[in-house]
């Protein structure tokens, strides 16, 4: 028995072992990329499927009636009919919707986070005293729990224990209670978020700055090359494909902010996306919760492509 499933096994073996680099790599991570592929898809195969159908799916019926995209339909429109806490979008009040304000929160978040990640990372990489200490320090905030952080921003900006909301009110920078007005939280939370971040995205570009040959600044230097002109000519270009892995990973992560939210200054006041399905979702309407879900995931696949067709286009052009 052993011998012939030897004999039937030895000519596969033998294929294997013919494969190129590339086709041997594929092989190697395919039973990992079928694994994340499963547990990726099913559930957002499963958020369509709920989306699709009438709110009444974990009812009284084991499952809701079949709607098609009326759900989709009454989101997008702005149906009054539909019976959602705040809107998904709102042309009358474009900050009391979730899709703006998620996006305002996205880019800013992610503009301020990269160039000051990428500041930090370049301080980083350079020889000085303390360097191992001050790179421990810098990813604390990414390290703190996401409620906490939430916890400490809501305590920094409470007026009766705040020690700051009072000077910042005098400057006419915040109102005297910034958590209850959309406009100042929305400010906080993009702190807050860019804050958070910060360190993920610096010690991303930290690993493209330390696999660049250093010999190229001594040839720089030789030609008289300043400093600005060594960051320009040779140190971004070369750090670009990381800064673009990194902005992907963090605008995915910005553009399902919760926590900090919920935990500072409150769903009710930055009504995000994802504060949105959470809260759509308490009131037991599965159907409207799942296509506001999907809307998000689809609307977060159309920005990572757009980053990776402009990732494309940078390295196409750098050849």
């Amino acid at each position: 028995m052993r011998a012939k499933i030897r004999q039937q096994v030895k000519p596969l073996l033998y294929r294997i072992e013919r494969l190129d680099e590339d086709k041997y790599g594929y092989l190697l991570i395919s039973p990992m990329f079928i694994a994340l592929s499963i547990l990726a898809f099913y559930p957002l195969l499963r958020t369509l499927w709920v989306s699709i159908h009438g709110n009444d799916l974990y009812g009284r019926t084991p499952i809701g009636e079949f709607v098609g995209m009326d759900n989709y339909a009454a989101i997008l429109t702005g149906d009054a009919n539909i019976i959602m806490p705040y809107p998904f979008f709102d042309s009358g009040d474009p900050f009391g919707s979730a899709l703006v304000v998620t996006l305002v929160i996205t880019a800013a978040s992610v503009t301020i986070g990269t160039v000051m990640g990428l500041g930090m990372a370049v301080i980083l990489n350079k020889e000085f005293r303390g360097r191992a200490y001050a790179r421990m320090i810098v990813i604390l905030p990414w390290a703190i729990p996401i409620v906490i952080q939430g916890m400490m921003f809501y305590l920094l900006f409470q007026p009766s224990i705040s020690f700051l909301t009072a000077p910042l009110h005098d400057l006419g920078l915040v109102s005297s209670n910034p958590l209850i007005s959309t406009r100042d939280s929305i400010i906080i939370m993009i702190l807050v978020d860019a804050w958070r971040r910060i360190p993920f995205i610096a010690l991303i570009i930290l690993a493209g700055l330390a696999s660049i040959d250093q010999s190229l600044y001594d040839v720089a230097r030789v030609a008289g090359a300043s400093k600005w002109q060594q960051f320009r000519m040779i140190t971004f270009p070369l750090i670009k494909p990381v800064v673009f892995i990194g902005m992907i990973f963090y605008t995915i992560s910005s553009m399902k902010i919760y926590g900090v939210v919920e935990a500072s200054a409150g769903c009710r006041t930055v009504p995000t996306l994802s504060c949105l399905v959470v809260e759509t979702f308490r009131q037991q309407r599965w159907g409207t919760a799942s296509a506001v879900a999907f809307i998000t995931a689809i609307l977060i696949g159309a920005i990572v492509t757009v980053y990776l067709v402009q990732f494309r286009s940078e390295v196409s052009g750098g050849e």
